[in-house]
């Protein structure tokens, strides 16, 4: 049988015939069908710049016409496939909003063997083929990570491979000398294929998979259960940890979909997406219909949306949004509405249904109304609104009317996308809340009312558990591109800042951050305290500064006053080590670009006098056996934990007590 021979291990199943896995079959083909027609196009092309006959010229543009419709319906295939994502939800969910989970990148398959006995021969004096079993084992490694499977297993087998392949590199991989293996992956979301003999695009692609898997195993957690929501909470924190990692550490990667912009905004949406389920979470056990109960899941709700329209925006740039499926920006912008409006309605059933009764407690009742808005409603105090039930009653029609609008806002936007609008539950749900809102508005509404409607101001967005949070040890530090071990840095130090002439005696710069203190007067009352030219601003009073840019900086600053106000800087040492160079790519019929440059190098050198006295395996050579069999790579997570591994339990959310109250949500 020809199965026989296709690598089946706990993190592989290749044969399951799941609606994922045609899902992934149908993009594998569509990345070949499109890069045949890409190869004709560039051979088209060149024909045309090589032939000055018209006729031929005739015949060859009306060619390209044909290849480029050709190729237009492919790319609308494929942004179909990523717009399917009802496949990935869990098969229990009824009453829940889809969520969208990453494609795998797909790549070729590929024969190491020749190439390695080779260089095994040429550069180590040993026979090549006494390896064979152990190149196969490889080859078999990186074939399952092709088709990984939806579970632990499958990041494990991911990241078995991805720790495999620095020891690969160091090995085999000589900067004075090329391999002759080309590594192909093809781009999630064009799929044009990028093809290189640099490692490190291997290395970048799996580490994209690892993070496109966690995104695939969070939407199919059933989301219906409390441990459910928790484990989607997880997976999608550890996607947003796995893309960031990805996008601090790999430059100048020349697939688009591991772009700095396009992971900026994928890590934006992994993080609304548990921000969401966080909501969820809370709002599981019902929501008790008492004010601060209430006003806290305005707060939740209000939150959510803020975080999906941050998402939207994102997807709105260019050039992300020419290749983002218009299905993703859609469902961001119904979900920004739905969540604003829910914000909305809940804080007006909190005015509108709770009014204030002698046994309340009214200072933390106003304390809390007045933490629910940046600007009081029309200038009035919270006191006075709570006291007063026909100001309560105005401000939360006021309220319900935006909320309402916003409902039918995220009503029409899902109509206008053809594959959101297959959605049913999606639209079930937004239509349900639509009602209640526009009921809760009609009870509380007069037929003898004619007074000038007002408009609700905005709620603030605040959740007691954000899940945007990165692992405090990757945010405290400041942005990697600066701060990491490849520089060494003095402990920092307090300078006082006092204004001569409303002059502070030095510029800055620092767009992205963090800022530096450049053009510097040797004379001014900083560096006479200690400042010097270079030097990186890392707190300016209270305020850490290491991800500000400079703008940021100066509002901080602009307020000084006669006695002056701290900083804290830091100055760059002399590290003396060497930095990697850029290597020169192609990309097939794509123009020359830069590989990623591996943060990560190999100082060991090889072993002097070292006598082989038993084969071994070259997986093996220069780390202990154990690596073989398994893997200890720990990848970072959008987590709460400082250094946690992935597979270690994280930190719980406080979860909602039960309640017997009726549920409003």
């Amino acid at each position: 049988s020809s199965d026989t021979n296709v690598p089946c291990s706990p993190g592989c199943n290749p044969l399951a015939l799941t609606g994922r896995s045609k899902l992934q079959n149908e993009r594998a083909s569509l990345n070949q069908q499109i890069i045949r027609q890409m190869r004709m196009r560039a051979g088209a092309e060149n024909l045309l710049r090589a032939t000055s006959n018209n006729k031929v010229c005739d015949m060859v543009v009306l060619e390209l016409s044909y290849i480029n419709s050709n190729l237009q319906l492919l790319m609308e295939q494929l942004e179909g496939l990523n717009s399917s994502v009802e496949v990935y939800q869990n098969i229990q969910e009824t009453s829940s909003i889809p969520l969208i989970p990453l494609g795998l990148k797909e790549t070729k398959e590929m024969d190491f063997s020749v190439s390695f006995k080779d260089f095994i021969l040429e550069h180590y004096s040993e026979d090549g083929s006494s390896f064979e079993e152990e190149i196969a084992d490889l080859m078999d490694l990186r074939q399952a990570c092709r088709t990984p499977s939806r579970n632990d297993a499958g990041i494990e087998t991911l990241a078995k491979y991805f720790s495999h392949i620095p020891l690969l590199e160091s090995r085999f991989f000589s900067a004075t000398r090329q391999m002759g293996i080309f590594f192909t992956w093809y781009d999630s979301f064009t799929g044009v294929p990028v093809c290189q003999q640099n490692v490190s695009l291997e290395k970048a692609s799996i580490l994209f998979n690892i993070g496109a898997l966690y995104t695939q195993i969070g939407t199919r957690c059933n989301r219906q259960t409390g441990s459910g929501l928790q484990d989607a909470i997880t997976a999608f924190q550890k996607a947003a940890g796995v893309l960031h990692h990805l996008k601090e550490t790999f430059t100048h990667t020349p697939s688009f979909d591991m772009s700095p912009s396009m992971l900026s905004m994928l890590i934006k949406m992994m993080l609304a997406q548990a921000q969401e389920c966080l909501f969820e979470k809370i709002a599981l056990s019902g929501i008790r219909n008492e004010f601060f109960s209430l006003l806290k899941m305005a707060h939740e709700a209000a939150k959510v949306g803020d975080t999906y329209d941050q998402v939207h925006q994102s997807m709105s740039q260019t050039p992300i949004k020419d290749n983002v499926p218009f299905f993703w920006s859609t469902v961001a912008q119904v979900k920004t509405h739905h969540y604003r409006s829910l914000a909305h309605y809940f804080l007006a059933t909190a005015l509108l249904d709770h009014q204030r009764k002698p046994s309340d407690d009214e200072d933390q009742q106003e304390k809390a109304l007045s933490q629910a808005y940046d600007a009081m409603p029309d200038g009035r105090s919270p006191l006075d609104i709570l006291r007063k039930r026909e100001e309560r009653r105005r401000i939360g029609k006021a309220h319900l009317r935006r909320a309402v609008i916003g409902h039918e806002e995220g009503l029409r936007i899902h109509s206008l996308c053809r594959h959101l609008r297959k959605l049913d539950v999606l639209q079930a749900i937004l239509q349900a809340s639509h009602n209640r809102s526009l009921a809760k508005f009609n009870d509380n509404d007069r037929e003898d009312e004619f007074t000038d409607y007002m408009e609700a101001p905005d709620i603030v967005c605040e959740s007691i558990n954000q899940s945007n949070v990165f692992v405090k040890l990757q945010t405290s530090s400041g942005p990697l591109s600066v701060f990491s071990a490849k520089q060494r840095w003095t402990a920092p130090r307090t300078v006082r800042l006092r204004l001569e002439d409303r002059d502070l005696g030095f510029t800055l710069r620092g767009d992205p951050a963090p800022v530096q203190v450049t053009s510097l007067d040797p004379l001014c009352p900083a560096a006479v305290d200690g400042l010097k030219e270079g030097d990186y601003i890392v707190a300016v009073g209270d305020a850490d500064c290491k991800w500000m840019v400079v703008s940021e900086v100066m509002r901080l600053l602009k307020d000084v006053d006669e006695d002056g106000i701290d900083i804290r800087v830091v100055s760059l040492m002399d590290s003396g080590l060497p930095m990697p160079t850029k290597s020169a790519t192609y990309c097939g019929g794509i123009s020359k670009t830069y590989s990623m440059i591996c943060l990560a190098f190999d100082d060991d050198k090889s072993p002097k006098g070292r006598k082989v006295t038993k084969k071994g395996s070259f997986l093996s050579w220069g780390v202990k056996n154990h690596l073989k069999s398994s893997s200890t790579l720990s990848l970072p997570t959008a987590d709460y934990s400082g250094t946690l591994p992935w597979n270690k339990p994280c930190p719980t959310f406080p979860s909602s007590s039960s309640y017997n109250d009726s549920a409003l949500y």
